[in-house]
């Protein structure tokens, strides 16, 4: 969560629950404030997704000292119905989602083999 992303305005593939729990895995000790300028979303929208997530096992938490240490169950499968039929875990989508961000931020190899 290096920099924080310039605003978006429209609509957007992911959910806001699903951009949450991305952030959470970049950095599983992030404070509420840290996600909820990342996602850009209010500190409050933040602590519901997060209660949202727990509330159905997608995450849990731990208190160290003043802050969270969150843990993600990799192993859940998405809920809605066309995804959990087909058995697609949050591991899926948060591999996808760091693919992405390797792809954004980093040199890619199809890009540099690519012809120009």
């Amino acid at each position: 969560m290096d920099g924080v992303p310039e605003p978006h305005n429209g609509w957007t593939f992911l959910t806001n629950h699903a951009r949450v729990l991305a952030a959470i895995a970049d950095n599983q000790n992030a404070r509420i404030r840290d996600i909820a300028a990342y996602c850009r979303l209010t500190e409050r929208a933040v602590q519901k997704i997060i209660a949202d997530l727990e509330q159905d096992g997608y995450l849990s938490h731990t208190r160290e000292g003043r802050g969270n240490t969150y843990r993600i169950d990799p192993t859940r499968t998405l809920r809605h119905p066309a995804e959990a039929n087909l058995g697609v875990t949050v591991a899926s989508l948060l591999s996808l989602l760091a693919q992405d961000e390797a792809h954004r931020t980093g040199p890619s190899t199809e890009r540099a083999t690519a012809p120009a």
